[in-house]
């Protein structure tokens, strides 16, 4: 598989996951309004920077982790092949957040902004701090795990 229909199949989940989160969020991003638990501590701080962990977003992301694992059922584990998991994994997670405010209707790209959007608090330039580097390590993992797999 090429890692063109692999960034357009990464496109197709992030597009239906960023519609599937704003149907359950509204305009109050990182579950604001939802009746979840939140905890913020120096440990949830080095995986979620200043927004708090929410019982939503644990249990849907090891949901989508554990539904992404379905290929090891079918053909072994292989360090090669969890390279290719948790890139996907991370370029659909980084991706799904920037479409979620794009297909927002309380947002889109107009308000796309530091100043609107309170749950990220660190920017790089026009993009939230962690869009960069997880686009890199997603790109790399991808890389890595394709070119080392032997199909």
């Amino acid at each position: 598989m090429s890692l063109c229909i692999l960034a357009a199949y990464m496109l197709v989940t992030s597009f239906v996951l960023a519609l599937w989160e704003i149907q359950i969020e509204g305009k109050n991003g990182w579950a604001k309004d939802l009746p979840t638990w939140r905890v913020s501590n120096k440990l949830t701080s080095l995986f979620y920077g200043a927004r708090p962990l929410t019982g939503y977003h644990l249990y849907m992301n090891i949901f989508v982790l554990l539904l992404l694992h379905l290929p090891v059922f079918f053909i072994g584990w292989s360090w090669e092949l969890e390279c290719i998991l948790f890139g996907f994994l991370i370029g659909m997670w980084t991706v799904e957040d920037f479409l979620w405010f794009v297909f927002n209707p309380h947002y889109g790209l107009k308000k796309f902004k530091k100043e609107n959007v309170p749950w990220h608090k660190n920017w790089w330039g026009p993009v939230p701090d962690f869009y960069i580097p997880f686009a890199v390590f997603s790109g790399a993992l991808l890389y890595f795990g394709r070119h080392c797999l032997p199909w």
